[in-house]
């Protein structure tokens, strides 16, 4: 591949409060050899301790909100960074280390600057994984294939998904996706709606460093509540195209 062929690549990754887990996380994906974004989403004085000594090594790069606005605005302030640097791709990566480092080499290998997939993590969990969460998810996972009429997005809840910089940008531009968790789904959603490509790759998945969560069970449950409404009725409005498309894979 020519070098200016070259995906540019960096890893992002939304911080909020994981103090102790999230030099951890870092120092795993040094294997990656991946210069690093960090974001940090209004987090308190002792984690923004952290941050700023880790952002003294040449390889971070930390963009700070002055508030907490949620993983998906901290996911957008990095793609926007991204964008500045003149990056192609992003790999976000769940700031808590509960992600196999492992297992993302492959997210990342044979990229070309021009590459437009969406690859997205699935999670091969480990005995850590509470039950109650491991089985919750196919809520969203059956909302996600109802909304997209198709079996292609195989989990949009994991933490780990690569995203191109400039084509993830336009598609934010028009549909911020939410503030918070339900821009993790959101976004595959409307990616596959506009005909984006997405390969699905496996990531394991224990649960996590510093038991830190941060989702609010009634606001959050809301936010997604109306995020899985807004996507079936934009399936509706898209019904004769998706039923098109889905008539096209099975011919």
């Amino acid at each position: 591949m020519s070098q200016e062929n070259s995906a540019r690549i960096a890893v992002l990754v939304p911080v909020y409060n994981h103090a102790e887990a999230v030099g951890q996380t870092l120092a795993r994906l040094a294997l990656l050899k991946l210069p690093v974004i960090l974001v940090d989403d209004g987090s308190d004085a002792h984690c923004a301790g952290v941050l700023d000594a880790l952002a003294e090594a040449e390889t971070v790069d930390l963009v700070r909100l002055a508030v907490n606005r949620g993983k998906g605005a901290a996911v957008r302030a990095g793609l926007a960074r991204a964008a500045e640097r003149g990056l192609t791709h992003v790999l976000q990566v769940d700031a808590d280390g509960q992600h196999e480092a492992a297992d993302l080499p492959p997210f990342v290998e044979g990229l070309r600057a021009d590459d437009e997939v969406l690859r997205l993590g699935y999670p091969r969990f480990d005995a850590s994984v509470p039950r109650h969460r491991f089985y919750s998810r196919y809520i969203t996972h059956s909302l996600v294939w109802l909304a997209t009429l198709s079996f292609e997005l195989r989990d949009t809840m994991c933490g780990v998904k690569l995203y191109p910089v400039a084509a993830v940008n336009r598609l934010v531009a028009e549909h911020p996706c939410g503030d918070r968790m339900e821009f993790d789904s959101e976004l595959p959603v409307r990616w596959h709606w506009q005909g984006g490509r997405v390969a699905n790759l496996p990531v394991r998945v224990r649960y996590p460093i510093d038991g830190v969560s941060h989702f609010q069970l009634w606001r959050d449950n809301v936010l997604l509540a109306r995020m899985h409404l807004r996507l079936v009725l934009g399936m509706l409005r898209r019904l004769p195209d998706l039923l098109s498309r889905r008539q096209e894979r099975l011919s």
